[in-house]
């Protein structure tokens, strides 16, 4: 009989096993991570003690991603509250910058913004950029993660911009796009393709509504 055979007539049979329960017991089959031979009732019980191993580390890998959203949660809300409470554009920026330095240990963030006022013209933020860039941003529905970004974007980041491996970029839109947000790291696996996007999607969110609480052509905070 094939295997196959021998599986189908068990699942078919299971009143073999009790018919058969003294020649079940004295059947020995390999240990599964030892030379010697064990009864099928052990290897039934490694089985099961191996199965609850995998459940608890699932588990922990659960308790741990839970405890890092929660760390990334107040990391953001003490953002909100700091860039709701600014009284100018440049307050923001000062904010915003500080806050993904330290807080969200961010060492390199680039952002360029357009068609906005600020006491300040002369900051980094307002630099000229391309229509492309313009482009980029209109297009972007989520923030994008990965390794390839425009030569543009890249020297944003001036001398640090070889070492970084990864970025994420972010658009900012206040009923259009007013501006790009980026994020980099010399880390390859810190902004992947792959990964979720919904804090990214929500600091983007959150830069844009403290943004709109301004009149963008004066810079002056809205009453």
């Amino acid at each position: 009989m094939k295997s196959e055979e021998v599986i189908q007539y068990l699942q078919d049979n299971p009143q073999f096993f009790s018919e058969y329960a003294d020649i079940l017991a004295n059947i020995h089959v390999p240990h599964p991570y030892d030379s010697k031979v064990i009864s099928i009732n052990e290897r039934q019980i490694i089985t099961l003690r191996d199965k609850n191993r995998a459940l608890q580390d699932r588990l922990l890998e659960l308790i741990n991603f839970g405890e890092e959203n929660d760390a990334i949660g107040e990391k953001m809300h003490r953002l909100s509250i700091k860039l709701l409470t600014v009284s100018s554009i440049d307050e923001l920026l000062e904010g915003l910058n500080n806050d993904l330095r330290e807080d969200f240990s961010i060492p390199h963030v680039a952002l360029r913004l357009w068609d906005i006022s600020c006491n300040d013209m002369e900051r980094i933020e307002f630099t000229v950029t391309s229509e492309d860039i313009h482009t980029i941003s209109e297009s972007l529905t989520y923030p994008y993660c990965g390794t390839h970004i425009a030569d543009e974007i890249k020297n944003w980041f001036g001398k640090d911009a070889s070492d970084l491996q990864s970025f994420s970029m972010i658009p900012l839109k206040v009923l259009h796009p007013i501006g790009l947000l980026v994020l980099g790291s010399p880390e390859a696996k810190r902004f992947y393709s792959e990964m979720g996007t919904l804090y990214l999607k929500r600091l983007g969110e959150l830069t844009s509504a403290a943004f709109a609480r301004f009149d963008l052509k004066t810079g002056i905070l809205k009453k």
